[in-house]
């Protein structure tokens, strides 16, 4: 087959996380500077999530080096991890957000044609977080090591700023996509069509706003998130004087107004916003949207907040046959992100 073909045409589409996973992958924290001050907080936690991971999936996990690989290992292990799951890969890499710099993994519509990856380039939300030389070669580095086929669109893009709902249809942001620090020289439907010929989809659909801290310019993983092919959950502040309170409501008005192609509404789901995190006097992303879907469960990150509860119930009732579980991501969120943005699925 040409290819001059897109992935689109030759039958590749990006599932949904939902649907069932070979592996997650992740990439070692290591990046002392990510949790300045902190670094050495965050790894039992990060563990427990590894524990969850490795009941119901293979745990991949990219490290620098032998002995990262080593320390690694000792990490998981006192945290009761089933290591006969983990597979560890000499990947270096600059830091840990394995959702934005990891491999995109498709499907084909002809399960004889196997997997294959796209390799977007990827330049740390804007470069932001110079360097990210070694980041943005690890789809490819992956496709090697799984003697996959890779594709290479040629403009930026990460995966915390698309979330799907296997169906056809890609939801993003207008603030993290749109922004002059990404692809510039692209309108947005020339975006759309990238979003579409890569990822094998339909339909975009935009969101205006993220939440304050955000440090990606407005992550979708943030804010909603497809929790089957029509439904979605999406973050909503109910304190009035909060500066996320008018930004969640113009993205809840926005996806009142969508339809997929068939015409049909979205069925939305309102997850509350913890109370702020605030560390150093920054207002960290806190947001129980930035949840996991392994498997065989949910995990989500909660924030010590009288509202972790609430959240956890919710995301429980629209994920009947998973365990939800929440795990203390008060340190983690310190680097700007959590859960999801560590992990990007690998599909069965």
């Amino acid at each position: 087959m040409s290819s001059t073909l897109t992935p689109k045409e030759q039958g590749y589409y990006f599932p949904a996380e939902f649907a069932k996973h070979r592996a997650t992958w992740l990439s070692w924290p290591h990046k002392e500077a990510s949790w300045p001050g902190k670094i050495a907080s965050i790894y039992p936690r990060y563990s427990e999530f590894v524990k969850y991971l490795a009941l119901s999936e293979a745990v991949c996990i990219n490290v620098v080096d032998e002995a990262m690989k080593a320390s690694a290992a000792r990490h998981l292990e006192a945290a009761g991890v089933k290591m006969e799951k983990v597979t560890f890969y000499v990947n270096p890499t600059n830091d840990a957000w394995c959702r934005d710099h990891g491999p995109a993994f498709l499907l084909n519509r002809e399960p004889v044609k196997g997997k294959a990856i796209i390799d977007w380039n990827y330049n740390a939300w804007g470069g932001k977080y110079p360097p990210f030389d070694l980041d943005d070669v690890i789809p490819t580095l992956i496709g090697k090591a799984l003697s996959l086929p890779v594709f290479y669109p040629g403009i930026v893009m990460e995966g915390g700023s698309v979330e799907f709902n296997g169906a056809g249809t890609v939801l993003t942001s207008t603030c993290c996509l749109l922004n002059e620090n990404r692809n510039p020289q692209l309108t947005q439907a020339e975006i759309e069509k990238y979003l579409c010929d890569y990822y094998g989809m339909d339909q975009v659909l935009w969101v205006p706003e993220g939440i304050v801290g955000d440090d990606t310019d407005g992550h979708i993983d943030d804010t909603i998130r497809f929790v089957n092919e029509d439904t979605v959950l999406t973050v909503v502040e109910e304190n009035l004087m909060d500066e996320n309170y008018s930004l969640l409501q113009e993205n809840l008005k926005t996806l009142g107004q969508m339809r997929f192609p068939h015409g049909k509404q979205l069925n939305i789901i309102e997850l509350p916003m913890p109370d702020p995190v605030i560390y150093e006097d920054q207002r960290l992303p806190a947001s129980y949207a930035n949840f996991y879907i392994s498997n065989g469960h949910v995990i989500v990150p909660t924030y010590r907040s009288a509202k972790d509860e609430k959240a956890l119930r919710i995301i429980q009732d629209c994920f009947p046959t998973r365990e939800v579980v929440g795990i203390d991501s008060t340190d983690i969120i310190w680097g700007l992100g959590s859960f999801h943005c560590l992990s990007q699925q690998e599909p069965a």
